[in-house]
């Protein structure tokens, strides 16, 4: 349930500082850093005492970058129109950056450890897919991430910066898939944690995927109906 009450108090949290974190987005990319930084020198016994160890469950297990990127793609299937849209839009890019500067820190805490397994040949095959699809997952992390600043958004032609942020949808599913071949193991096993953790994970993608197909089909038919419209409105016209 660590997941859930995270993901609870950092939307909580995202809502009502949306325009604070639009003003100063560099000191949300500051303290994230610190963030990783303060969990490299924990773990590696630099500093003295558990202060640090929340960190540990906030970004060694990827729990505040995961809650914030399913902000963001949740984001994308709400309505346009709506308060909470428009707010959650507004800082779409900014809450991206930060989850994927967190990412990086997740990933580097076990890259080291997995790839010596590898190279030992101690992994099963289910935790070297699972390892391929984490790969894969950290050059789209790097894709994304560069693009989602406003800087590069400017460089970049409209078309091509949509073309590149596409790949958040794969991104997000690998997710998930990622994230079954990690603990649906332990929940075979009767693991009462890894069975929460698995419904849980497969409510919030399988909720992301309903929602953002509704909000397509919705999207959809506004654009054929003001198409059509459009077109009786010229048929119209020409006929005057």
């Amino acid at each position: 349930m660590s997941f859930a009450l995270i993901f609870v108090v950092t939307s909580v949290v995202v809502v009502a500082l949306a325009g604070f974190i639009k003003g100063v987005p560099w000191l949300f990319y500051g303290l994230s850093i610190v963030a990783v930084v303060v969990l490299f020198a924990g773990v590696e016994g630099y500093i003295d005492g558990g202060w640090w160890k929340p960190l540990i469950l906030l970004v060694k297990r990827c729990m505040l970058a995961l809650s914030l990127f399913t902000i963001v793609m949740f984001t994308g299937a709400l309505s346009r129109e709506s308060w909470l849209g428009v707010r959650l839009r507004s800082i779409r890019s900014e809450l991206s950056i930060v989850a994927c500067i967190l990412c990086v820190g997740h990933v580097c805490q076990y890259l080291v450890a997995y790839v010596s397994r590898a190279i030992a040949g101690s992994l099963d095959l289910q935790t070297g897919a699972s390892i391929c699809i984490a790969l894969v997952l950290f050059v789209l992390l790097i894709v994304l991430g560069v693009t989602s600043g406003n800087a590069m958004k400017r460089r970049m032609k409209g078309v091509s910066w949509k073309r590149i942020q596409w790949f958040a949808y794969p991104f997000f599913l690998l997710t998930y898939v990622h994230l079954m071949l990690m603990i649906a193991p332990a929940a075979l096993l009767g693991s009462e944690q890894a069975i929460v953790n698995v419904a849980l994970y497969s409510i919030v993608f399988a909720a992301y995927v309903i929602m953002r197909l509704y909000r397509y089909e919705k999207d959809k038919r506004a654009r054929l109906s003001a198409e059509a419209r459009g077109g009786a409105g010229g048929l119209a016209a020409g006929e005057g």
